[in-house]
């Protein structure tokens, strides 16, 4: 396919991907209940090989030519890190101090409990073909699937927390602190795995080091540099577009450092923009940035990890019933390490089932999580496919169990 080509159709993909968003999130919203992003999850899938390639081969394959992967790929990182950016403009800082303890709590109940159950898994997994691939012994196994169990999906969380309304309340602050906390272990493991694979020590060390170090300079460093713009938007009256420019610059270079050190470009934008001045500035610069994100941008990437799902490779008794067990030990294990490390925090029985209830969800992190798995010869289809259908429920069952232990209950009270 020559530039040109790839152009005419990055165009018509875009149509059709905006249009299965909107259209398949409505629905959600109206007969499931569901909030937007569940639905354009879901639209992803219908959009991939699962779906529309099984039932219409030749049009999924005539939308989204192999050669055109590689630009939506480009597409939903800009996506997500863009979003991300926007959720960290809304991070209640001064919440996050006040309850670090407790997030720390969580985010290593939340990998503790998974990391275990993978444990005491993975040898009976390991005897059942189409799972793991050759090359993995039993400890590299036992890791990756604990962090796959483990991860949380962050930008789904936070797009599900700010859809319900709770981004400024105890709840919501301490889900996404506990998210980051834990989504950041689970990548350093995912890295230790590749390293032990034949990657490289210097990538885990590069990982660590690289993580930490951006993490310090965003949560102490940058924010007295940072008041600078805040101050030039006092004096403006508004962001230009020399302002705006800057911004997106920082945004660009942080989701390139994250990257490029083995974490992903999510972290970067989230933490620049928990970084960044609060006030007027940061509430323009959400209002600026927010639709165009989240209406055009953020589509390609529910879009690209639905054309890498193949549901239909779980075929047979074996695959089927390690898909139910891996199903069942995720909800128990992450969702109630949650809950019961919240409840240790201090936290009342509602709010721990809420927080276990969102935490519970893994959603996109997990299907990148996965397809590095995939890609770097580390699963097979089959555990894909069955960790796939692990992402869907447990981030379908997240808003309607949080509306059922929580949400309710707190509107009626006036908490929400």
């Amino acid at each position: 396919m020559t530039a040109a080509q790839l152009s005419i159709m990055f165009f018509l993909q875009l149509a059709a991907i905006i249009a299965a968003c909107r259209l398949v999130g409505l629905a959600a919203q109206r007969w499931l209940n569901q909030p937007q992003v569940v639905g354009e999850m879901i639209a992803g899938v219908l959009l991939g090989p699962s779906v529309l390639g099984l039932l219409a081969p030749q049009i999924e394959a005539a939308l989204f030519p192999e050669e055109s992967k590689k630009v939506l790929y480009v597409g939903a990182q800009l996506g997500v890190g863009l979003y991300m950016f926007i959720v960290g403009l809304t991070f209640d800082k001064d919440e996050f101090r006040s309850s670090a303890r407790s997030a720390a709590a969580v985010a290593f109940g939340s990998m503790a409990a998974p990391f275990a159950v993978a444990a005491l898994m993975v040898p009976w997994l390991m005897g059942i073909d189409g799972l793991f691939t050759p090359r993995v012994g039993e400890a590299q196994a036992a890791l990756f699937l604990g962090a796959a169990i483990a991860i949380t999906a962050f930008p789904m969380l936070a797009r599900i927390i700010h859809e319900r309304g709770i981004a400024h309340t105890k709840l919501g602050t301490l889900s996404l602190s506990s998210g980051a906390i834990g989504d950041a272990g689970a990548w350093i493991v995912v890295a230790l795995v590749l390293a032990s694979l034949g990657e490289g020590a210097s990538l885990a060390w590069r990982a660590v080091g690289g993580g930490l170090a951006f993490a310090v300079v965003m949560v102490w460093i940058a924010p007295p540099l940072l008041a600078r713009l805040g101050a030039i938007h006092a004096r403006q009256g508004e962001i230009g577009g020399g302002l705006l420019g800057t911004v997106l610059v920082l945004f660009l270079l942080s989701a390139f450092f994250m990257d490029a050190a083995g974490i992903h470009a999510v972290f970067g934008g989230f933490l620049l923009g928990t970084a960044m001045p609060r006030g007027r500035f940061a509430e323009e610069l959400r209002a600026k940035l927010e639709p165009f994100t989240t209406v055009f941008l953020l589509p390609m990437f529910f879009t690209f990890s639905g054309l890498n799902t193949q549901l239909q490779v779980v075929d047979n008794l074996a695959l089927a019933g390690a898909a139910l067990a891996i199903l069942a030990a995720s909800i128990l294990a992450k969702g109630g390490a949650c809950y019961l490390a919240a409840r240790l925090s201090g936290h009342d029985h509602a709010t721990a089932m809420g927080i276990g209830a969102l935490m519970n969800a893994r959603g996109l992190m997990e299907l990148i999580i996965i397809n590095i798995g995939l890609q770097r010869g580390i699963i097979e289809p089959g555990l894909f496919a069955i960790l796939v259908v692990m992402a869907i429920v447990t981030t379908l069952m997240a808003s309607p169990l949080f509306e059922a232990v929580y949400g309710r209950r707190a509107r009626e009270e006036g908490r929400m």
